[in-house]
């Protein structure tokens, strides 16, 4: 069975803004340098925090979007 990768960016131009986010919350989290280590040498717990701070933020970006709101 193929597997298939969800994991594209439907608005490529967004990709800077993206990778951006992921480094700050990634220095937010205390964890310098991240766009140069090798991930497969982090716990999963630490990428998978920089994964789930990422998700957060972009639901309350959506939420505040929707709702008219700015923060």
């Amino acid at each position: 069975m193929a597997t298939k990768n969800n994991n594209r960016i439907l608005v490529p131009e967004a990709r800077q803004a993206l990778d951006q986010m992921k480094l700050e919350i990634a220095s937010e989290l205390g964890i310098s340098n991240y766009n140069n280590i090798d991930k497969g040498n982090l716990p999963s717990r630490q990428n998978g925090y920089v994964g789930g701070y990422m998700t957060k933020r972009l639901v309350e970006m959506a939420q505040q979007n929707l709702g008219g709101t700015t923060k």
